[in-house]
């Protein structure tokens, strides 16, 4: 199976600087066993399926943070807005960070949460308190399914960043993981939660659309400024995975309200994954032109391509195409591309009020696109009739931040199963290694595990929800 090697502990939590060579990276150990991605382990005895598994009714969601730089020092503030959520401990390595995460949390009149910091294991001396329901995890990637991992089995939820994991037996462990401690493991995919990609949800499923045959989705956000800052992406983690091996490395924002509208795990699945990637120039260039001779990054070689395709067909015949680009001049798109039978939807294709297109019959004709704008009132998701007012003021990215944080509040304090569960996190993380396999195959298809083993065929809720209230706060 493809995975990522041990990286050092010194990147942990955000942590000290990166020095000399990191992982060996995806591409060597993908060459060394390709065929093995779509192998489905067996149950160990007692483990069964969280298919379908609600919450314990929690009276008070308590929140643990691991991690707070840009990411988990955004989000802090948003978990501790939404009603009957309180944040009782946060974690980093950096001691600074924790005790600014807490100091933000009283000036706004919240309960100080105990802050810890100064090691790598600084986080599981934080999981032996008993006041934590969830644990949000917020490192860079190389961390994700230590630290998720070590979050259920010391008896909690946990809700990680994108990706879960980096390798297949990662991505496998943490679904074995979840199964046997009997604890909900999820994607903290707040792009699911946006506002056009719910109401395209809703679309699809209310059949709009037609036969869904394909979609297209992904993450195209020039982050060249970002990947060379000294200060942003600490000890430049982010930029270094680009020097070891050639993977689509963040498809998930776009790929997974794809897989949701086709319902993905809930009566079809995905099936084999197939690669490709341009020429690694637009790092290297933006280096020649715009970074110092003496700085640190002119000792890297970048090596993953500036555009990695993945083709990805399911059980049904469908069709997602999932690209990942962050090293070429563009402006930001995640793509939101469904088509079907009778009609196609485009989203990021313009300055209208939504930014989206639509073209469908027997209302259109033609040939022309018309403006997305009244039909995504029309099937607007009850999230955001519920939250969105409050949304953008408790958090970013448009307020689909807090959307995904209210919900998944809400999902535990009414013993709810959640829309995103580890099954769905692993399929859609799944393509960081398989894109890796399949571009050290020379662009050949890799079989996509099932990682519901077998359970994908049963149609069940996802995103596109029931209504459903917050319960009361006291």
């Amino acid at each position: 199976m493809s995975e990522i090697p041990a990286v050092s502990r010194r990147l942990l939590l955000g942590g000290a600087a990166a020095t000399g060579a990191l992982a060996t990276g995806l591409a060597g150990s993908a060459q060394a066993a390709p065929a093995a991605t779509g192998h489905t382990p067996r149950r160990r005895p007692g483990q069964r399926s969280m298919t379908g598994v609600p919450f314990d009714a929690h009276r008070t969601v308590r929140v643990a943070v691991i991690g707070l730089g840009n990411r988990g020092g955004g989000m802090v503030l948003g978990w501790a807005a939404v009603p009957g959520c309180t944040v009782t401990a946060v974690c980093d390595i950096r001691g600074d960070r924790a005790r600014r995460a807490a100091d933000r949390l009283e000036s706004r009149g919240e309960p100080r949460p105990a802050a810890y910091s100064g090691s790598p294991d600084a986080y599981a001396r934080m999981l032996e308190r008993d006041d934590i329901d969830l644990v949000y995890v917020a490192t860079p990637w190389e961390f994700h399914h230590e630290q998720g991992r070590a979050a259920l089995r010391s008896g909690r939820h946990a809700m990680v960043e994108l990706p879960v994991a980096t390798g297949l037996r990662e991505l496998w462990d943490l679904v074995d993981t979840s199964e046997r401690t009997r604890r909900h493991l999820m994607l903290a995919e707040n792009c699911s939660y946006g506002r056009n990609e719910l109401a395209l949800l809703r679309m699809a499923h209310a059949g709009l659309l037609g036969d869904i045959t394909n979609g297209h989705g992904g993450y195209l956000h020039d982050l060249r400024a970002l990947l060379f800052s000294d200060t942003y992406y600490t000890d430049a983690w982010r930029r270094l995975w680009h020097t070891r091996s050639t993977a689509s490395l963040y498809p998930m924002h776009g790929l997974a309200p794809i897989a949701a509208a086709m319902d993905i795990n809930r009566g079809d699945r995905l099936t084999t994954l197939t690669a490709t990637a341009s020429a690694p120039k637009g790092l290297a260039d933006y280096r020649e032109r715009f970074v110092p001779r003496d700085h640190p990054s002119w000792n890297e070689t970048y090596i993953n391509g500036d555009r990695v395709t993945c083709m990805i067909e399911t059980a049904h015949g469908r069709l997602i195409r999932a690209e990942h680009d962050v090293s070429s001049p563009r402006p930001y798109s995640r793509i939101n591309t469904l088509a079907g039978s009778r009609g196609i939807v485009e989203d990021y294709a313009g300055p209208g009020p939504t930014g989206a297109r639509i073209y469908v019959e027997p209302d259109h004709g033609g040939h022309t696109w018309r403006d997305f704008d009244s039909y995504r009132k029309e099937f607007d998701h009850w999230l955001w009739l519920e939250v969105g007012d409050d949304a953008a003021g408790h958090g970013g990215h448009g307020g689909m931040d807090y959307v995904l944080q209210w919900r998944t509040v809400q999902l535990m304090r009414a013993g709810l199963v959640p829309d995103i569960d580890v099954y769905d996190s692993a399929a859609w993380c799944a393509a960081v290694p398989l894109s890796a396999a399949s571009l050290a195959r020379r662009g050949r298809p890799v079989e996509v595990p099932d990682f519901t083993r077998g359970a994908w065929r049963k149609p069940r809720p996802g995103l596109d929800s029931p209504e459903s209230g917050m319960p009361p706060v006291g």
